[in-house]
């Protein structure tokens, strides 16, 4: 894919993979807009994604997300994911539209020490789904949808960076 003002980078992965911090150092390095769907969700709801799913459960959350995702224009954008993104396949085929989904491929023992509040996070899964659970359950929906896939079992934020852009020019 030939990369022009209009391309996308989409991020997707774990909560706690980075795909907000990455898409902060990647949005400044391009000099692209950065979009995190969550704040989209957060601001067409007023309420945060855990009152979400407090007052209305995960899969109103899901719905809600995928109706977000579907109904934005991401041209020209870094965009950071929510995680539960890829529970919904008509919100993938339309992000992917705008340009390749990057899949930051964080081992789950290091999504467990990275994110430390849980119940606070607003991880769209079933009461009581423990994070291990949720992180089988997602990961090969991200190999599915992902056109990159970065491991980055322990690599520092530069490092990850770094191996985001490497995997972009060759893509």
């Amino acid at each position: 894919m030939a990369f022009d003002a209009g391309t996308a980078i989409i991020l997707i992965g774990m909560p706690g993979a980075g795909k907000s911090t990455i898409g902060v150092r990647l949005a400044s390095q391009r000099s692209m807009p950065l979009i995190d769907t969550d704040r989209l969700i957060e601001q067409r709801e007023g309420l945060t994604l855990q009152a979400i799913l407090d007052q209305r459960g995960y899969l109103a959350l899901r719905e809600i997300e995928a109706q977000v995702l579907i109904n934005h224009c991401f041209t020209g954008q870094i965009v950071a994911t929510g995680g539960s993104a890829v529970y919904s396949a008509e919100a993938m085929a339309h992000l992917k539209r705008f340009g390749p989904c990057v899949f930051l491929d964080i081992p789950l023992d290091e999504i467990l020490r990275r994110v430390q509040n849980l119940d606070s996070r607003g991880i769209a899964g079933p009461s009581g789904s423990s994070l291990a659970e949720v992180y089988a359950e997602r990961l090969p929906l991200y190999r599915q949808y992902a056109d990159i896939v970065i491991d980055g079992a322990n690599l520092d934020e530069l490092t990850l960076l770094a191996e985001v852009e490497t995997a972009l020019k060759t893509f």
